[in-house]
């Protein structure tokens, strides 16, 4: 049990202050201070602790809050929280990735607001300016996340950029590339002609889009003449006739009963006045257009293969704008699209046109500015993939990383057992410059860890490579690096492999797959533990979220609206593995109502601290001695359900069910200690009131009811504390308790003693009052009786133990039922009685003066009609002898009890109708 502090205990002035309205604006900035300034979120290295760490997912230094990293923090702050309450060396890692493509885009937009390029100010200018950005605004989501009462460790603060981080990615590099795993050469690499650069496969998105299958006749030449023919031609088929000025073959199958005479012959390839071979090859799909193949070997991957194969020759005909250059001959200048047009008008003046055909094809956009990727042959640095693969793949088929939900395995090893070599270099300003140095003299290529003085020829002449590094090749390194490899510090040796990492599943291959390798390669360990994927926010409807719909939801205005706890225990409750989250407002609302909800019982339980004098010592000495505690069965049933919740949450967390584990304590606090043991306080203390006594047995009930509201608030509190920090720190910190902050009390568990034990006796028997105090709510409801008015009722227990229940509780069950005259019998005149059954107990109640008897009349025979269409369906169904011979046996079965039911609620029914329409009479 906890011990309260002098300087957080409960005192006679600060009862005389009690809680004012729920305003989250009042108090959680306030809050966020407090534990920043205390230094709550550092986590240091202890050794008699056991380190629980994460990384978080960096975010783009460009970024700002939306409502995915609302998700993905809140769920990582939950853990983290829990893991800090549970005793271990908790520490979350933060940081911001330099986004190099993202970033440099977002000055260039500056730039160009002012009619100059990046070019116009020279690499070390746009640098500099692009740091006096990251300076100005590069913090932005690190203060929306505080917002958001994310409590990571501000002290281990990491940008991808810092001076430490920048030599541990050149450390990579050099180690990958003295290793033989690094090496540069000319390949097919996806190009944005909008951000100049390289990207790799996975930074290109994919769309369907709507667009034109063009046929063009390309002229077979004459064997005898040497000249085009006028009447032999191959018709191909292409969705990109610009790039045919770059084409060197035309590809058939060899299959292809329609084109085998044409093989080992030549082309003149149409506006190139070129001579082009006509050659054969298995990978021509003969179904797809006209069965002819174009082969653009510099212009798109699969003929860039075709090329190597078949010693073709290999033809750039655009600059790195996507503009044609001079091997477009008459074309050259013209932009990718404008030479689309006039090279199809000029086909179509010469008749070369054949048809052309409505087609719907993937287009390769770029991921960061959604330009359309130019496949173009470029000499790149590359990592040579299938090695560090390897055991990757066996790190997660071994269970040394595991997936959560673990359908993602599956697309893991999808891409990772089919990796291909990755395009590294990026023809960027803004990253991690290339470590590497090509001499002018002798033309030596130097790669190091340090700027070399110069050549091994004694040359001076030094150049580095102008290219900076992909932004995942030095976001890979994040769980190490961030904790000062390649440095061997105390913090890497404690806190590595980390616990835990939360991700969304469209970055397993960019980021947690070469988390993964590198890990593996550098520290010979796996990186994480679990991986949990979070799901994606989806709109109330279902849709993705999207400015262009109009559905986006701003957490930061949520905040702004709402509090942070709000929007954080919504997001927590809609987050089931596996499934995406539907968000719409309303839900929010509904965690503000259950946040004002806790606020309003806190106070009503500290209002009765006052006026009960409940002192602090009262509490500490029953801390001392349970046997000072009279706990009466609702005491033991509301501890029965809190022990219970505590199990349930336990086994939701392990499990990251955070929605089961929200429905848990929205459950628990709402709809048992709200709404039946503060109720049953209610009539404790108004029996108290009303007798102003001072007997000694309830002097000690008082106590004990008290005790027990302190008791399952203070521990709800704090296992509601992760999900919702900042109103359940401020609660705590008005009510009895230990410590100065409860993110530094103990999670609760189960303790076996006496107030943690599950007590399924007490649980019975309090389920036996309630479902027949909610019978009779439910017929005050159904005859639409004033809530104002009490009524008179009689209970006919089932047996003798029901009996000596409810007259042990008689005086709860009149007050929740609102009853003014209770009798445990049978009535002698039953005249103006409604009864109704719960559990084999009868229930009497007596309507005449309560109730309009017309109306009721008529909605009880709408009810045994209705009733009555379903009992004749089931006993069709059941009579059916196909259904019964067909059907599975739970399906007769359910059959069956539904007809039970039906008839005995039928036989009820009636017995209500017969007593309503008797009341006629009386009245």
């Amino acid at each position: 049990m906890p011990q309260t502090s002098k300087k957080n205990s409960l005192t006679k002035e600060n009862i005389q202050t009690p809680l004012g309205k729920y305003n989250p604006f009042e108090f959680e900035k306030e809050i966020y201070q407090f534990w920043q300034e205390k230094n709550y979120f550092h986590g240091e290295i202890n050794p008699d602790k056991i380190p629980y760490s994460i990384v978080i997912p960096p975010p783009n230094v460009t970024g700002y809050l939306h409502i995915g990293h609302a998700l993905n923090n809140s769920l990582q702050d939950i853990m983290i929280r829990i893991a800090r309450m549970k005793g271990y060396s908790a520490c979350w890692i933060p940081g911001t990735d330099h986004a190099g493509i993202a970033t440099q885009n977002v000055v260039e937009r500056e730039l160009n607001k002012q009619g100059i390029t990046r070019f116009d100010l020279g690499r070390e200018q746009f640098v500099k300016k692009v740091w006096e950005w990251k300076e100005n605004y590069g913090s932005r989501i690190i203060s929306q996340l505080k917002a958001l009462g994310c409590s990571c460790d501000w002290q281990r603060l990491r940008f991808t950029l810092d001076e430490d981080y920048c030599k541990a990615v050149t450390h990579e590099f050099v180690t990958l590339y003295n290793n033989g795993l690094i090496y540069r050469g000319n390949y097919m690499i996806n190009w944005c002609p909008r951000c100049l650069t390289a990207i790799s496969d996975i930074e290109v998105e994919h769309k369907q889009k709507k667009g034109s299958l063009w046929d063009i006749k390309y002229p077979l030449i004459d064997e005898k003449t040497g000249l085009a023919s006028k009447n032999e031609f191959i018709t191909v088929s292409t969705t990109r006739p610009e790039t045919m000025l770059g084409d060197t073959a035309v590809a058939v199958n060899p299959q292809d009963k329609r084109y085998k005479k044409y093989i080992g012959r030549f082309i003149l390839l149409p506006l190139a006045e070129r001579k082009i071979p006509v050659i054969a090859d298995s990978y021509v799909d003969m179904n797809f257009g006209t069965g002819a193949l174009k082969v653009t070997p510099a212009h798109d991957p699969n003929d860039f293969e075709l090329s190597k194969k078949h010693n073709l020759e290999i033809i750039n005909i655009m600059d790195d704008n996507a503009v044609l250059n001079e091997n477009a001959g008459k074309y050259k200048g013209m932009e990718r699209y404008e030479a689309r047009k006039k090279i199809i008008s000029d086909l179509n003046n010469m008749g070369l046109l054949e048809r052309v055909r409505q087609h719907v094809s993937s287009i390769g956009f770029c991921s960061r500015c959604d330009s359309v990727i130019e496949p173009r042959i470029s000499n790149q640095w590359f990592v040579s993939m299938k090695k560090l693969a390897k055991p990757a793949i066996e790190a997660v088929k071994d269970g040394k990383v595991k997936f959560i939900p673990k359908k993602w395995e599956k697309i893991y090893f999808n891409w990772i057992e089919n990796i291909k070599d990755w395009c590294i270099s990026r023809q960027l300003w803004w990253g991690h410059r290339i470590p590497v140095w090509y001499c002018g003299d002798c033309n030596e290529t130097i790669v190091s860890e340090h700027e070399p003085l110069k050549c091994k020829c004694g040359s001076k002449n030094l150049i580095q490579d102008s290219d900076v590094l992909d932004t995942w090749f030095s976001s890979c390194l994040w769980p190490f690096a961030s904790l000062g490899w390649p440095n061997k510090t105390k913090e890497l040796e404690y806190y590595f492999p980390t616990t835990l990492l939360v991700t969304g599943h469209d970055i397993i291959f960019f980021w947690v797959a070469r988390m993964i390798m590198m890990s593996l390669y550098f520290m010979k360990d796996v990186p994480f533990k679990e991986v949990f994927v979070n799901p994606l926010v989806n709109d109330i409807y279902g849709q993705k979220m999207s400015k262009s719909k109009g559905n986006v939801i701003d957490p930061l205005s949520i905040i702004e609206k709402f509090g942070a706890d709000s929007l954080r225990f919504t997001l927590a409750s809609l987050t089931t593995p596996g499934k995406n989250l539907l968000l719409g407002e309303e839900k929010i609302e509904g965690s503000r109502n259950f946040a004002n909800k806790i606020w309003n019982a806190s106070k009503f339980v500290l209002s009765n601290f006052q006026n009960f004098n409940f002192k602090e010592e009262l509490i500490k000495s029953i801390q001392v001695s349970y046997k000072d505690l009279d706990l009466g069965l609702w005491e033991k049933w509301i501890l029965s359900r809190l022990s219970k919740a505590v199990k349930s949450i336990e086994k939701y967390l392990s499990k990251y069910n955070m929605s089961f584990a929200c429905r848990t304590l929205t459950s628990f606090f709402w709809n048992e200690f709200c709404d039946w043991y503060i109720e049953i306080s209610k009539v404790v203390f108004s029996k108290a009131i009303l007798f102003n006594s001072s007997n000694l047995n309830q002097q000690m009930k008082i106590n004990s009811t008290l005790f027990v509201l302190w008791y399952v608030l203070e521990k709800y509190l704090r296992l509601l504390h992760p999900f919702m920090p900042f109103i359940t720190e401020k609660i705590w910190q008005n009510i009895p308790h230990e410590g100065e902050s409860i993110m530094l009390s103990s999670y609760p568990k189960n303790n076996n003693k006496i107030l943690d034990n599950i007590d399924e006796i007490a649980e019975n028997k309090v389920n036996e009052i309630i479902q027949i105090v909610s019978e009779i709510r439910r017929i005050r409801t159904e005859q639409k009786i004033n809530p104002g008015v009490n009524i008179k009722a009689s209970i006919k227990p089932s047996d003798e133990n029901t009996l000596k229940l409810l007259k042990d509780n008689e005086l709860f069950i009149k007050n929740l039922a609102k009853i003014e005259v209770l009798d445990f019998a049978e009535p002698v005149e039953k005249k103006g009685y409604i009864k109704t059954i719960k559990n084999n107990s009868q229930i009497f109640i007596y309507l005449l003066d309560v109730i309009n008897i017309d109306a009721e009349i008529k909605r009880i025979l709408s009810v045994i009609e209705k009733l009555n269409e379903e009992i004749e369906k089931s006993s069709k169904k059941l009579s059916n002898p196909q259904f019964v011979s067909k059907a599975p046996k739970d399906i007769i079965n359910k059959e069956k009890i539904k007809l039970e039911k039906g008839l005995e609620e039928l036989k009820v029914l009636k017995e209500q109708l017969n007593t309503i329409k008797s009341m006629q009479n009386v009245r």
